[in-house]
């Protein structure tokens, strides 16, 4: 059993427990040697002579020491002390996601995209590694006091060139997030992750889960089976572009999906640009009932346990008692699959033939029968707009009066950038069409972004205007609160003024308040015992008094501190301080005892 105070491999003092897990135990340490705080996962005491858990163990260290990346739980250190197999990594201060949907519920749309191109850039990473996490899911993503998101427990995680693999088949994890590859008993592939960061995504702007059930059966076989809801349904401001990364990365059928972690990210750049904002709803190019003809609910244990052996709760196991109920639906879908993909075989074939007679009508007959003539949309773009109007009126093409203006960093001023019809489509002689002229790299100016919160205006900044945002600690002004609630959070000064003009690819530099939780130096500031205490009780530290008989200080002041100042406060943990006290009288050898007993008196 771990214990406060205890020091794992003559390094790493255990200050408390901070997790549980079925599989670890983690717990907050110092590194003495480093001079910082470390998260320490201790495997569980009963399970460490079991072998099997043991090899589990160290190749989750294994994955995750491989990995090198700011939005990854750093792994620093792998070993064994006395029976006890531990790994020592990176301390991370702030709450799960799932803590934060619990607080705030849903969250607005640029804290929701900030948080996904943070998480899909982590997990492009760990995919260019060959690793899959196969249980993302917001109780394993922290969220900094920063906005800074850490992926943590690549416990399952599996390297896709791995050849030594246990229990490749079942089912592990949360089953809200679970693809319905997994839920199937296939095995996982990066779509995998991003199927689960669809589901993820979906949360962050509802906050709740798409699909709900009384038991993880039930819950299995929506994902596999039911349509996701539609976000715009539930809330219009969301925009199409949005629900499209998310109906695309939650795709049933694999082959429907992003690529890579990667795409997902690109596409989130881009999802707030003004030409993608009102898009059409995303279709799939195959379909998605395709990957479910002949599926099979495995063994109902086996889909309950997860790798780390935790207990059945109703979200990441199945109970015995609904096996039977199970592997039932399971056969009848089978049955209902079989009857309907012939039936949508006869439909499709149906319809490919009278699109077929309805192409060969418009490509053929019409155009004979009613002897229209028709002309390519010439390409205009970079020419002056004159010189664009005598090609479209030399084909037969006539010219809307009013020529629109768009910006463009492509296009110098006043060139053309389109047409409308755009350039390279056949269209009947005599149809109208619309010029767009360049009106430059477009620009736009700074407001006074003081007293907003950083983590919103990054965000906006980067995502709506492609700015390049740095976030930089200053000094608070003497009249900035520093108790006040999110004061972390304020921005105190910009490196722009109000006003100033950029554009895409500018800098920018906001500035929040530096709060440190540290140490104040108390012998210097001259605090007492009882300044000590109240500043302790303020921070959930333990504060310990020795007292040192003295006539150099005054009595109560503080002349010593064991922890230097300036370093981080820790909570639980024990501060020291040496307060000065009067030194006793001596007896006087030539007076009395009843004479030494009141020089005593006096003295006290």
């Amino acid at each position: 059993m771990i214990t406060k105070g205890q020091v794992i491999n003559d390094r790493y003092e255990v200050i408390r427990s901070i997790g549980e897990g079925g599989m670890a135990n983690v717990y907050l340490g110092y590194d003495t040697i480093l001079d910082r705080n470390v998260a320490i996962k201790v495997l569980r005491g009963d399970l460490s002579n079991d072998e099997k858990f043991v090899r589990r163990f160290q190749r989750e260290a294994l994955s995750a020491s491989s990995l090198a990346h700011p939005n990854i739980v750093e792994v620093y250190d792998v070993g064994e002390d006395d029976g006890l197999y531990y790994i020592v990594m990176e301390y991370i201060e702030g709450k799960t996601l799932k803590q934060l949907l619990k607080k705030r519920g849903s969250l607005t749309l640029s804290e929701a995209i900030d948080i996904m191109l943070q998480l899909t850039d982590g997990m492009a990473h760990a995919h260019d590694s060959y690793i899959i996490h196969r249980d993302l899911k917001p109780q394993n993503i922290m969220i900094k006091d920063d906005g800074q998101i850490k992926i943590t427990d690549f416990g399952i995680a599996m390297a896709l060139n791995s050849t030594q693999l246990t229990q490749t088949n079942s089912v592990m994890g949360s089953v809200h997030y679970l693809p319905p590859e997994q839920a199937s008993g296939k095995g996982c592939t990066i779509k995998s992750d991003i199927y689960s960061m669809g589901i993820i995504f979906y949360e962050l702007l509802s906050g709740s889960l798409p699909f709900k059930g009384d038991n993880a059966v039930e819950i299995a076989l929506k994902h596999m089976r039911d349509p996701l809801p539609s976000l715009r349904e539930e809330n219009e401001a969301i925009p199409q572009s949005i629900e499209n990364i998310i109906l695309r990365a939650t795709a049933k059928n694999p082959k429907n999906r992003y690529e890579d972690a990667r795409s997902m990210h690109e596409d989130l750049l881009t999802a707030l640009d003004d030409e993608r904002m009102n898009e059409e709803v995303y279709h799939y190019k195959y379909p998605e009932n395709e990957n479910e003809t002949t599926k099979k609910i495995k063994k109902l244990e086996e889909i309950g346990k997860n790798e780390d052996n935790k207990e059945a709760t109703d979200e990441d196991k199945i109970s015995d008692d609904t096996e039977d109920t199970a592997e039932k639906v399971a056969t009848k879908v089978e049955d209902v699959e079989e009857k309907k993909n012939k039936k949508v075989i006869i439909i499709l074939a149906a319809i490919f033939g009278v699109l077929l007679i309805t192409i060969l009508v418009v490509i053929f007959i019409i155009p004979t029968a009613t002897n229209e003539k028709t002309a390519t949309i010439p390409d205009c773009e970079g020419v002056k707009v004159s010189t664009c109007e005598k090609r479209l009126q030399k084909l037969g093409f006539e010219v809307a009066e009013e020529v629109k203006v768009v910006a463009s960093k492509k296009v110098e001023k006043n060139k053309v950038v389109k047409t409308s019809p755009e350039a390279g489509r056949s269209r009947k002689v005599g149809t109208k069409v619309t010029i767009y002229k360049s009106s430059g790299e477009e620009t736009f100016k700074i407001e006074d972004y003081t007293g907003k919160n950083y983590m919103e205006v990054k965000t906006l900044l980067e995502v709506e205007y492609k700015l390049k945002v740095s976030v930089e600690e200053k000094e608070p002004p003497a009249d900035f609160d520093t108790k006040q609630e999110n004061a972390e959070y304020i921005i105190i000064g910009q490196s722009l003024a109000a006003g100033s003009e950029v554009k895409a690819g500018d800098s920018i530099i906001l500035y929040k308040p530096k709060i440190t939780d540290s140490y104040p130096d108390m012998v210097e500031l001259g605090w007492t015992k009882e300044d000590a205490q109240a500043f302790c009780d303020e921070y959930g530290v333990t504060l310990n008094v020795i007292e040192q008989a003295t006539t150099a200080y005054k009595e109560g002041i503080i002349i010593d501190q064991r922890i230097a100042p300036g370093s981080r406060i820790v909570r639980g943990t024990t501060f020291t301080i040496t307060v000065a006290v009067k030194p006793k009288a001596s007896p006087s050898p030539s007076a009395t005892p009843e004479e030494n007993e009141e020089s005593k008196e006096e003295t006290e």
